[in-house]
Formats: structure tokens, sequence, C-alpha cells
């Protein structure tokens, strides 16, 4: 009886315990870098259409192709054509040796690392090392994150976290190329860069894995899409999540909520200092933990790391809370990234009615008033002031409502997938040989669900710089990184942005893979006849705006509710 039980399996199980035997195998045995790629691959066509199919959307396709060929199973006597059932069913094992392989090559640019600068003189170079060392660890937990979310899982449930997967992977690039950025000197920029190619080859060929994938199954529609599984929640008779706790219900509910820890200045509170209250966050907490700040002016710089989620922070309005700094590029040997006053890295951050200030200064350059990497942040009713990068959305998905934006060079700049509703975006008098840029997106690869939207928003002038509008131009944005991705929608633009609209970076730099959008927008400065007339620029009909909502860019469906942040997930009322 036993014997014809197993005779009488279906072929198709068979192929799949073959399949399994074979991924495993390969994901245990197979090292592959840069240069142990075979030099001819013995496959079917049917199975080199299917493996090569998967990198239909990378950016280094030649590379993907060889290490999908790599891992392709050869083809046997005994089960001719298996090779490419394998490919067909094991899509998930596959990437996650991408995710591996990455991992690896980035273990060893780490260690590689150690070396960069060695002798070199010069303390913002000792920070900047410094700095890339500790960018690497991050690059490598999201790395880690990445390849924990996908493991083990079969093709539907790899394509139900195609998108949390993307975001950890782009996060973990971002960190990379960040590192890259923090030295000045071109040779030792080189250097770092050469050091982490192999791992950024590794890690945009995952991304464009996953990214087919995801397509593909949303395409088919075997599989319920990633897209539409964000864009749907089951919601009680109040619209709000059925998976959000009575506790953080009544939170969102409320304008001020009952606080976990009180920060005053005058010693009222439990702490005086942000940070005092950060540090006494219990490790273990599971729900939103409630911070309340007093009416005071703050001077310090204030981290919520990586590990510290969860962190709910309101006061008693944007021009009475406020945290301010002054670290600058210009009077302190430390990276941009590091002059930010306040610095979130934590996941699912709220920030309402709190100003957050940087006053180095326009004469002293790169100076950031609040820098966030960290997924799921919002912030409500709140400022950010400075000059030069102001606002570093680094990394993630973000959404700001209400919130007044002002600065100068670059104000709005970083790699997240971030969102501006209803907010008041100033441009400050630049110094007398500048122009402004209100944004400068980050995007280094065609695959990274990121880019900056301006919806609703109001963009002005400061009383400083109407006066001199017309020889200190003010421009919407220009490109920071190869695939800079920024819309402009149903805003107002007054008439002190250029007529061009968009500003180039240096050249012709990023000027055929950028991605600038205008859609329904009005004011002076509206007018799209005198734009640049890059291929890379559009006006764009509403169908294709769809895209840069709420709802599908930041997948806000499936956790902007909990914030309690009002919002819309599509286009405006």
């Amino acid at each position: 009886m036993a014997k014809k039980m197993v005779v009488g399996l279906t072929a198709s199980v068979m192929v799949g315990i073959l399949c399994a035997g074979a991924i495993i195998t390969l994901v245990h045995s197979t090292k592959i870098a840069r240069h142990d790629f075979p030099s001819s691959i013995h496959t079917t066509s049917k199975a080199r259409r299917t493996t090569n199919s998967l990198c239909a959307t990378a950016l280094h396709k030649e590379s993907c192709e060889l290490m999908l060929s790599k891992l392709a199973p050869k083809p046997s006597k005994q089960h001719p054509g298996l090779e490419a059932s394998c490919v067909e069913s094991s899509q998930s094992e596959i990437f996650t040796k991408f995710i591996d392989v990455k991992i690896s090559e980035l273990e060893k640019a780490v260690k590689l690392s150690a070396d960069v600068a060695n002798g070199t003189v010069g303390d913002r170079t000792a920070a900047a090392k410094a700095d890339c060392r500790k960018l690497l660890t991050g690059a490598l937990q999201y790395a880690r994150a990445a390849y924990a979310h996908a493991r083990d899982k079969d093709l539907k449930g790899l394509t139900a976290e195609a998108e949390n997967i993307q975001h950890m992977l782009t996060a973990s690039m971002t960190y990379m190329y960040t590192c890259v950025d923090s030295f000045e000197d071109t040779d030792l920029n080189a250097e770092m860069d050469g050091i982490l190619s192999n791992a950024t080859v590794m890690g945009s060929n995952a991304l464009g894995v996953i990214n087919t994938i995801s397509s593909s199954a949303a395409k088919t529609k075997t599989l319920q899409p990633t897209s539409m599984k964000l864009m749907v929640y089951d919601a009680d008779q109040h619209g709000y999540p059925t998976w959000l706790s009575p506790r953080d219900r009544k939170l969102v509910q409320e304008d001020s909520p009952k606080p976990d820890a009180v920060v005053a200045k005058d010693g009222s509170g439990q702490f005086k200092t942000i940070n005092d209250a950060i540090e006494k966050i219990p490790a273990n907490h599971t729900s939103r933990y409630v911070i309340y700040l007093k009416a005071g002016v703050y001077d310090e710089i204030v981290k919520v790391p990586r590990e510290t989620k969860n962190v709910y922070m309101y006061g008693d309005g944007a021009d009475k809370s406020v945290v301010t700094g002054k670290l600058s590029n210009v009077e302190t040997q430390v990276t941009t990234r590091l002059t930010a006053t306040f610095t979130v890295e934590g996941q699912n951050f709220t920030a309402k009615s709190i100003g957050f200030k940087n006053s180095a200064g326009a004469v002293n350059h790169q100076a950031v008033a609040l820098r966030i990497s960290g997924d799921f942040g919002a912030f409500f009713k709140c400022s950010f002031d400075g000059f030069q990068d102001t606002l570093y959305t680094h990394t993630g998905r973000q959404f700001f409502r209400e919130c007044n934006v002002s600065g100068t060079i670059d104000f709005i700049f970083g790699n997240s997938a971030v969102v501006f509703q209803n907010c008041l975006i100033t441009c400050n008098r630049p110094l007398d040989n500048q122009q402004n840029t209100i944004t400068a997106h980050g995007r280094t690869d065609p695959n990274m669900k990121t880019g900056v939207v301006l919806q609703n928003c109001r963009i002005v002038a400061d009383k400083a710089l109407v006066a001199d509008k017309e020889k200190l131009p003010s421009y919407l944005g220009r490109p920071w990184k190869m695939y800079s991705r920024a819309v402009v929608m149903e805003s107002f633009i007054d008439d002190y942005i250029h007529p061009e609209g968009w500003y180039p970076w240096n050249g012709d730099f990023a000027l055929k893979t950028l991605y600038f959008a205008e859609y329904g927008n009005t004011g002076p400065g509206s007018n799209t006849t005198g734009r640049v007339k890059w291929p890379t620029f559009h006006v764009i009909t509403k169908a294709e705006a769809t895209q840069f909502t709420a709802g599908p860019f930041i997948n806000a469906n499936d956790w902007l509710a909990s914030t309690g942040v009002p919002n819309y997930l599509g286009f405006k009322a």
C-alpha cells in the first residue's frame, strides 16, 4: 500500500520535491561573486527565458541574468526540463538567495572599509569614516531584515510582503550611498564607492527581481496584488482599522492624549530634556508611547534610535514647543546627516504641534533641522525651519500634513517615499550667489519605490525674498541622484518660481533618467508652457497622477489611520 502511494504521487508533486532539493542545495552551497559567473550556461531555452524574465526591470540586467543562470538547476537525463519547472516554482527561494549574496558582499565591504583613509590627516575625514562605518552597520541591518521577511515564504507570501521588502532593500542601499557621500575627498569617495560596488549591484538586482515578481502577480491576477493588500483594511463602524488597539484608537481620537512622559524646561514635568524622556522609554513596550513636550525652547540634539518604535510626541504648538540646534557642515566637523537637530530612526514615529529648527544660517550651508530614516513616520501641524538642507527625508515612508517647511537650497531632500499634504512650503532668501531649489530627491535605482510628492500645498516666497525674486531665482527642484523623482500636484505655486520650474544638478546629469511631473496646479507660477524641455519632465493626467496619491504611493491605507493624522488617500476633496 505504501509503495502504491509513493508511485501514485503526481508528476507535479514529484517535480516540486525535486525542485525543493535542488534549490536548497543551491541556496546553501552556491557562493556567487561578480568574478564567479560561468562563461557558458547549459540550460534549456525555456529555463533561460523564465530566469531571464525575472531580470526584466533590473538596472544591471546582464549581471542579474548571469546570477540567475548560476542558480538555475541543470538538466538531467532522468528529469529533462526539470530546471524550467524549478525556476518557475522557486522564485521566492531564488530571490532570497539574491539578498543572501548582497549581505555577503556587504559584509566583505564592511571589513575592507576599515582601511579607507588610513594615514589621511583631517578631522572631517575621520568623522566621515566613523559615520560611514555606522551607516554600513545600518545597511546590513536593513538587508538582514529584508532577508528575514523573504525567507521561507512561498510566492504568494513573498508577493504580499513585496512593498515592505522593497523599502528595506532601498533603505539598505540608501545607507550605503550615504556612506559614500560622507567623503568630500573625491579619491576617498571613489575608493569607498568601489568597495561597495558588488553589494550595490547585488542589492539593485534583488530590487529588480522582487519588482518583477510582484508586478507579474498583479498583472496576471493569479495572486492578490500587494497594492491591493495595502489599499484595503477591515474597518470598524467609526472607520478605524480593526487591528488598532482600543488604547491606540483612543489616542488618535484625542487632541491631547494622556502622556506616558512629560518634558518641561521649567521642571514641571518628569524630564527637563527630550533625550532623557526618550532614554527612559521601556525597551519592551508594545503600544504607542506618548511624550508631551510642554511649551519652551529645547536647545538639544535629539535622536530617536532605531530600536525605539511607536513614539507619539506632541507639543503646545509649532511656535511654542520648539527643538532647536545650530550644527552645520561648515562650523562642525560632522557629515550632513549628523547636523540634524532632531533625528528619527525608529519606526512608527508621529509628531504633532512641534517646531524643529536649525539656526546655523545660510552662510553655514548644509544644516538639517530634522532627519527621518524610520519607516511610517507622520507629522501634523509641525514646522521645519532652516536654510540649506532643512528637512532630510532620508529613507522609509513618511507623511506630512498641515506643516510649514522653509529653506533655500535642496531644503526637502533624501530618498524617502514621502507625501506633503496641505503644507506651506516657503523659500527663504538665499545668499547673493545662490538660487533656491525646493526638492532634491535621492533615488538611485529605477526599481526604488521612492519619491517626493507635494499635494495641495502652497508654495510661496518669504517677504525677504520677494523683492529679489528676479535676481535670486527659485525652482521646484533638481535631481540629486540619477533617478530622482518629484511630483507637484493640486498645489498653489506663486509667481516667484522661475518659468522653467526645474533646475539641473550639474550639466546634463540625470536629465534622461529623472522623473519630474506636475498635475492640476494653480497660481501664477503654475503655467507649464515655459517649463524645461527635458524628455523626463511631464505634465501628467489625473490617471497618471493617481499613483502618487498617499494611498498607493506610501501605502497609507496600511498604516496612516493609526497615527490619527487627518489625510485623504486620493485626490483632494
